[in-house]
């Protein structure tokens, strides 16, 4: 009877062991729970500080045309710990060097009646959660169609959201702060109009997701690696606060193709009760893999400026001529053609900009609007829209390359693909050796519009894999990337650090297309910059659009000083002086800290944060020991209280403080600031006011 009674404790405490598995991260704060339900579903739950942040969730993946999902009857065969511990060093970052380290659970699932197997894995870091879904080699699982993925994140409670629409064609929305249960009837005003967009759910929102519980926990959920695989949005079932997985479906419907071996991205969930240590997390670029390119010397961070925001402004064009209502590329002789008079991408003008990057320091000039094509280039559900070889009569491109040359100043070149992916990738070879001919080693990449082949969306996985096949192309030939409109990036510049920028937001653009929220650069860190860089294209100092162009009565929601602090707080190794020239040269003072303030940074530190009120960073400049401060704020004045003990000891130095006049405010007064030098230490202490949309910059130089 003994012996009875020990074995079936033993067959009891089996079934527990393979039914529930604990991993804890290195610290010990978190605490992730993988167990199967009775009818041998995937579940997971996570805690943080020994409470709940994540609920049993449910794991697995629906199939389309196949007898049995990949979402239940499992059961557990094996588990596997390991523990990772590295320092690594970006090619370009916030920070030298970046800590590695988690604790990794992997769970082999064997499915009943189908004989398929399923790893999930888990890696729980000191800062959050990754794991994702791994298809082993097996003669039952070979090529299989997703029709959903049913990954969940059961919420606590009806925690407070920053979101925007779900979308399979854009992310350039204005963030909407509410509670979860606000969301459905909240959708239909924050859904507003974009060149292409598609929604499918009063309660879809984006990754990456800010999150905070009414115990000021702050939750984070986004996705890494997004490779070979269709963009993850996030559906809310509003009753039930879960939120689950809707990937971006293809021209047919699928929403994915798969052929195992193969894995999906990882599933991030960072959580803190600090902001400030969202914004600092690494967990999404720790997910990816490292770095594939063996030679990075050519990888420079840079600062720029272009013939683009008088663009954006309708101060000038595109397009070259007015004379052709319609162009076919290799038909249509342009030299023919009577120039419009408001085409930006002159020699001339060029030139001017050129020089002025040149006298102030800057690196590069954006050109747009240099190639054939601007006519009809849009709208039209056009292939053989640009060859990205062929210039317009007015742009040299030999003349301009030695001119920018003999500056020491480089010209970035444009590729607008109008959607038309088929054709940019026809032609990919020819621009990039054209790129290397010409000395360009950089390109602005956009994506606007409804993209070619027809049917297809921005996000779905043929077309990411479009925007991997471009940058991989790109660094065969050693050239960076900068893409809009594409895919929101997931860490993916640490294993392919050529991929120096994404839009992938709402960005300044919009200030010039009616405005954009005046908190809304105190959201996007905690958002879209979770997954990388942002080329945001601050430095306007020109508020009122009218006075670029009488027919645009846009209003940039911002004020000088906020402007100037964007490019400490919204970190990308590409830094845009967006404004036009002369709106510099009228505010010198305030655009010595645009010239002054570094791009490459060996150390970071977040000073104070709160999503959609404010955001505090300093950031020590690569190589030096001087430091540069930014501060941005939303919609109500407040005083930020900071003290310099990031700085070394018993070092002196010389702090320069831009910030908001007292009569300062976006709407009302945004030009107005102060300029003044004050002799600190690492004991020193700032209180600094900054007004509504406002803010404040410094810099801190090394006394000798």
């Amino acid at each position: 009877m003994k012996n009875f009674i020990f074995t079936a404790f033993i067959l009891v405490a089996f079934c527990n062991i393979t039914r529930a598995q604990q991993l804890k991260s290195p610290e010990g704060k978190f605490v992730m729970e993988f167990s199967l339900q009775s009818d041998g579903t995937p579940t997971y739950n996570l805690k943080y500080k020994n409470k709940e942040v994540v609920k049993s969730s449910k794991l697995g993946l629906e199939l389309k045309d196949d007898k049995k999902s990949l979402l239940n009857d499992f059961t557990v065969i094996d588990t596997k710990t390991t523990t990772f511990d590295e320092n690594w060093k970006p090619v370009w970052g916030e920070v030298a060097t970046i800590r590695n380290h988690y604790n990794e659970l992997a769970v082999t699932l064997n499915q009943k009646g189908t004989d398929r197997q399923l790893i999930i894995r888990f890696r729980l870091f000191n800062d959050g959660l990754g794991f994702r879904y791994e298809f082993p080699t097996q003669k039952n699982l070979t090529y299989f169609i997703i029709k959903e993925e049913k990954t969940q994140f059961a919420m606590t409670g009806d925690h407070t959201a920053f979101w925007i629409p779900g979308d399979y064609d854009t992310q350039e929305y204005d963030y909407t702060k509410s509670k979860l249960s606000e969301i459905r009837g909240l959708a239909e005003k924050a859904y507003t109009a974009n060149v292409s967009q598609k929604s499918f759910s009063p309660t879809g929102v984006q990754t990456s997701l800010m999150l905070k519980t009414a115990e000021g926990v702050y939750i984070n959920l986004h996705e890494a690696a997004l490779i070979d695989y269709s963009c993850m949005h996030l559906n809310l079932d509003d009753k039930n606060m879960v939120f689950e997985s809707w990937l971006t479906p293809d021209a047919k419907g699928d929403k994915g193709h798969m052929q195992a071996p193969s894995h999906s991205p990882w599933r991030t969930i960072i959580v803190s009760d600090n902001a400030t240590e969202i914004l600092d997390s690494k967990l999404t670029l720790n997910l990816n893999e490292p770095c594939k390119i063996e030679d990075t010397s050519w990888i420079k961070p840079v600062k720029y400026v272009g013939v683009w925001w008088e663009m954006i402004t309708g101060k000038s064009s595109w397009s070259y001529t007015n004379d052709f209502p319609t162009v076919q590329l290799g038909v249509t002789d342009f030299s023919k053609a009577k120039p419009n008079g408001t085409h930006g991408a002159t020699n001339a003008n060029v030139k001017k900009y050129i020089d002025f990057a040149a006298e102030n320091g800057f690196g590069a000039v954006l050109v747009e609007g240099w190639n054939e094509g601007w006519e009809d280039w849009f709208g039209h559900s056009k292939d053989y829209v640009f060859d990205f070889v062929t210039p317009y009569p007015d742009f040299d491109v030999k003349g301009l390359h030695a001119y920018a040359k003999s500056k020491g100043v480089k010209i970035i070149m444009h590729h607008e693909t109008s959607g038309s992916v088929r054709n940019y990738e026809r032609h990919m070879d020819k621009a990039y050796k054209f790129m290397n001919d010409n000395g360009y080693d950089a390109v602005k990449s956009g994506y606007v519009g409804d993209i070619l082949p027809r049917g297809e969306n921005h996000y779905s996985q043929w077309i990411v894999n479009h925007y991997q096949y471009a940058l991989e192309k790109a660094a065969e030939y050693k050239i960076m990337v900068n893409a809009h409109e594409a895919v929101r990036p997931t860490g993916i510049s640490r294993t392919y650090p050529n991929l120096i920028g994404n839009e992938s937001a709402r960005g300044t653009e919009y200030q010039a297309f009616g405005g954009s929220k005046a908190n809304h650069v105190t959201v996007l860190p905690f958002t879209r910059l979770i997954g990388g860089p942002m080329d945001y294209t601050p430095g306007i100092f020109e508020m009122d659009i009218s006075k670029l162009n009488p027919d645009n009565k846009s209003h940039v929601n911002s004020t000088i000083a906020n402007q100037l602090a964007l490019y400490v707080t919204m970190y990308s190794p590409l830094q845009m002086a967006a404004d036009l020239p002369e709106h510099y040269n009228k505010f010198a003072d305030a655009f010595q800290f645009i010239k002054d303030v570094a791009i490459d940074w060996d150390e970071s530190k977040y000073l104070e944060a709160e999503p959609g009120d404010y955001i505090t960073v300093a950031r020590k400049a690569k190589g030096t020991n001087n430091w540069f401060v930014g501060n941005v704020n939303g919609d109500v004045s407040r005083t930020s209280n900071i003290n310099f003990n990031f700085l070394e000891k018993g070092k002196k130095y010389t702090a320069t403080i831009y910030a908001d006049a007292k009569d300062a405010h976006y709407k009302t007064n945004p030009q107005a600031y102060t300029i003044k030098k004050i002799a600190v230490t690492n004991k020193s202490k700032l209180s600094q006011l900054s007004v509504p949309g406002g803010g404040y910059a410094i810099s801190i130089i090394e006394t000798k």
